[in-house]
């Protein structure tokens, strides 16, 4: 252990699983995590699809406190593993050169749709036709590898329109705002009530080069509708955070930030919960477009009524 200078904890869960166990891993790591997964080609012209399994990386310092600080990790996990089953954890002492490596040795890009691909920030963008959107894979929140992210960039993919502007609440990273500015939005409005989010979608949206057009501030429906930013509706607005607070924001006033005939791309919905969001929806003048789901997870697009 003397010549260690990283205890590396390793675990491999389905992609449900991915960003809970990140988060988890990132309370003890000051560096990060890593999040990889594999990609296959099926034919000459696929240009990659991801499966299998996730793997997060946490990289625990090599020093006096280790031991108590691999205890924690392992109590954290244990209680994570109360809610869902997780798999043993797998850990691994390294040396300091080889920690650098395995930030960017197996992180692979993640293709979404038909024209979105999800871009370990220090690789430059491939040619072709796919729109790149680069990520800190070093945060917890956002990568693209959660399939409520990977429903929410499908479907901006899929019903976004060149030229309509938006609004992202609770945007984490800022990955599914980027996307937007990307696929052809002049202006995105990302919000967040965490200043780490806020922080995380500022060096992203640096990092894309798209800086110009995304406005970024901390908030959530409240403080839209109160005016502390550029606008207080949009066309577009989408929202990725989790069922219960999904219904709270509609409780807020949500529906306020839509124009009338807009759309309302909400995901962080397990299938469970989704027809008591959908009639949400329903009764704040809302009809349902398209509900895909990904394992147990479930984005929904609704229509406002009016023009």
């Amino acid at each position: 252990m003397a010549e260690a200078d990283w205890l590396e904890v390793k675990l491999t869960v389905d992609g449900e699983l991915a960003e809970a166990v990140a988060e988890v891993l990132a309370r003890f790591t000051a560096n990060g995590v890593v999040v990889e997964s594999d990609v296959k080609y099926n034919d000459a012209e696929d240009e990659g699809t991801p499966y299998g399994p996730v793997r997060i990386f946490g990289y625990l310092p090599v020093d006096e406190n280790i031991e108590d600080t691999r205890q924690k990790v392992a109590e954290a996990l244990f209680y994570l593993g109360q809610i869902q089953p997780l798999p043993e954890a797998e850990y691994r002492y390294i040396a300091n050169q080889n920690w650098m490596e395995s930030w960017k040795l197996f992180y692979n890009p993640i293709p979404i749709g038909k024209r979105l691909l999800i871009l370990p920030a220090w690789i430059p963008e491939p040619e072709g036709r796919r729109i790149a959107v680069k990520i800190d894979p070093s945060m917890a929140f956002g990568t693209g590898t959660h399939p409520t992210t990977q429903l929410c960039l499908a479907m901006l993919e899929k019903y976004q329109l060149p030229g309509v502007e938006a609004i992202d609440v609770g945007c984490g990273s800022g990955i599914l705002s980027i996307a937007a500015r990307k696929l052809g939005s002049p202006h995105v409005l990302a919000v967040d009530i965490d200043p780490e989010s806020v922080k995380a979608t500022h060096e992203n949206a640096a990092a894309n080069g798209v800086k110009d057009g995304l406005e970024i501030g901390s908030g959530s429906v409240a403080e839209i509708k109160a005016g502390n930013f550029s606008r207080k509706s949009a066309p577009l607005v989408v929202v990725n955070i989790l069922a219960p607070v999904i219904l709270r924001l509609f409780d807020a006033g949500l529906s306020d930030l839509v124009d009338a005939g807009g759309l309302l791309i909400l995901s962080g919905i397990l299938e469970e919960q989704a027809d008591g969001v959908v009639q949400r929806g329903i009764d704040a003048g809302y009809t349902l477009l398209e509900k895909a789901l990904i394992k147990d997870w479930v984005v929904l697009v609704l229509k406002k009524q009016g023009e």
